[in-house]
């Protein structure tokens, strides 16, 4: 039998488009036969997902799924061609699954997971987008937990933006009104322009270019460079304060900021209450 090595692999997968896995094994099938492979691929119905495979996804639906107790959530974005396929009952179903996978298998490694029907969640994925016709690509995919505390979780009625909100407590809560917290600050990021909770988590390149932005739009008042650094660090500074959650007045509250709003709110309850993370989808 031919030795099948990793460069023939990613060869198959530079030309299909297929899982790693999945060139290895149609690799092994036809003893290293590069175009053998292919056409093994072919016939196994895979070939319709490979043509549409550059077909571009703009649609789609995002949907979670809770553990019994609510302290762990899964989200998932499945993105497909047409708003036509995204309400299709089977595509559907095939979102609400890929949740549930990724609620008891975590989201680490989840194209190669296996699924009940005994193959990989790519395979799987694949074999839909040979039944329905339409391109679909997994888009994102993410489980969070907390180990004392709540996870608000909001789907918009479109189905295009999901927002998960883990609130951890130094101590068990099971107040109500927490998990209304979490839930109201869930929507609150659906509705903003939401980068991050704190200004030390804004990704770099993002402040580099509305750095950039600024300058440019600065300079072109002739003002000496001096006074324009000055400038600069203004800008950057009220648009941190814009995208981060924590400083944000609360959509159902415009007196009191997010931040604020998550402090009193742990006095109330006489705990201590952490958010320091957010997990949003959206098309």
């Amino acid at each position: 039998m031919a030795e099948i090595t990793a460069a023939a692999v990613k060869e198959l997968r530079e030309i299909t488009g297929v899982a790693m896995m999945d060139c290895k094994k149609a690799l092994v099938e036809c003893d290293g036969d590069l175009e053998a492979a292919q056409e093994l691929l072919r016939k196994k119905g895979q070939a319709k997902a490979l043509k549409k495979s550059s077909r571009e996804t703009t649609e789609g639906a995002i949907t979670s799924a809770a553990s019994e107790d609510g302290r762990t959530v899964s989200m998932v974005r499945l993105s497909c061609e047409t708003d036509f396929v995204a309400r299709n009952e089977k595509f559907q179903a095939l979102v609400n699954q890929l949740a549930l996978q990724a609620l008891e298998q975590g989201d680490q490694d989840f194209m190669n997971q296996p699924t009940g029907e005994g193959i990989s969640v790519q395979e799987l994925i694949t074999q839909k987008i040979a039944e329905l016709g339409e391109n679909m690509q997994l888009a994102d995919v993410r489980r969070v937990s907390v180990k004392n505390g709540v996870i608000g979780s909001y789907i918009h009625m479109t189905g295009k933006i999901g927002v998960l909100v883990p609130l951890e407590t130094d101590q068990p809560c099971d107040d109500e009104s927490l998990q209304a917290l979490a839930k109201d600050l869930a929507m609150h990021i659906a509705a903003t322009p939401s980068e991050a909770v704190r200004a030390d988590q804004v990704d770099q390149s993002a402040i580099d270019k509305e750095r950039q932005v600024f300058a440019a739009q600065a300079r072109e008042s002739g003002k000496p460079e001096e006074i324009i650094e000055k400038m600069i660090g203004g800008r950057v500074q009220k648009f941190l304060k814009e995208v981060c959650v924590e400083t944000q007045p609360f959509v159902k509250d415009s007196q009191i900021t997010v931040g604020n709003l998550v402090k009193e709110k742990g006095k109330a309850l006489g705990v201590a209450i952490t958010f320091d993370q957010f997990v949003k989808f959206q098309f």
